[in-house]
């Protein structure tokens, strides 16, 4: 237990490094809101090496530290509604066992931006900020691809983390 807690708390940093890097990355599509995903590579990780409550709780922590150090209550709000959705998802998609991780990173890069146009929508009291979706679509299946396909690097090679052989 006390391995696996240090071992969450090492994951827990490495998503909050990596959200820290990818708001120093100048990535501005004409999309607001538009990211790379870096830190859904240590959510998809978690969900493959443990289950969906350890990515949730991966997921909560990187939101809350990375809301509270860079952004605001609003960055807090959309992320957790993005985090949210996505990650039912994932577990939904990671549970048939039909999915790679590049497929189940690419179903939570797509509803993350859904959940965030959702959220948006209420923010705004104006659903044509659903016009944003598609560009955001595209972009989540092509970070999410990517994302995924370091996420499936990584999952074999950490797979020593829940004490299980390759």
């Amino acid at each position: 237990m006390t391995r696996k807690l240090a071992y969450m708390g090492l994951i827990c940093a490495a998503a909050l490094i990596l959200s820290y890097i990818e708001s120093l990355i100048p990535f501005f599509a004409g999309i607001p809101g538009m990211k790379l995903g870096l830190p859904n590579a240590a959510v998809v990780t978690v969900l493959y090496l443990y289950s969906w409550k350890e990515a949730a709780l991966v997921n909560l922590v990187r939101i809350l530290a990375t809301g509270f150090l860079f952004g605001n209550m609003f960055s807090i709000a959309y992320s957790a509604a993005g985090a949210l959705l996505s990650l039912l998802c994932m577990a939904l998609m990671k549970q048939t066992d039909r999915f790679s991780p590049a497929g189940v990173s690419i179903v939570g890069g797509v509803a993350h931006n859904a959940g965030q146009v959702i959220v948006a929508a209420a923010v705004v009291e104006n659903a044509k900020v659903g016009y944003y979706f598609l560009p955001l679509a595209i972009a989540g299946v092509v970070t999410g691809a990517l994302i995924g396909a370091v996420s499936g690097l990584l999952i074999p090679r950490l797979r020593f983390l829940t004490g299980e052989s390759a």
